[in-house]
């Protein structure tokens, strides 16, 4: 009896192990639900994003209209809440 519980016990703590193996804490700031949850990190050119209470206020900012490589300008990207995480997805890796 006592050999199958300490098997139990084994097996339950692999999976526990195995199940948050390899998962990356996920900052406060970039944690999300659902892609309305995300905005970009800066106003202008942005590469990255965060959740929505963490955004720039960007009243009253003029961004130039450049659209710089590997940023949301003019479409390149998009804001997804992707496994909890906001991140601007590029086109290129945009799952369809």
């Amino acid at each position: 009896m006592k050999k199958r519980l300490f098997l139990v016990l084994l097996l339950g703590l692999f999976l526990v192990m195995f199940t948050f193996m390899g998962c990356k804490e996920v900052p406060v700031e970039k944690q999300c639900f659902v892609d309305e949850d995300c905005v970009k990190d800066v106003c202008c050119h942005a590469s990255d994003a965060v959740n929505v209470i963490y955004g720039p206020d960007c009243s009253g900012i003029f961004c130039t209209s450049v659209c710089a490589e590997g940023t949301t300008d003019c479409g390149q990207g998009e804001l997804k809440c992707k496994r909890g995480e906001c991140q601007v997805v590029l086109k290129e890796n945009i799952e369809e």
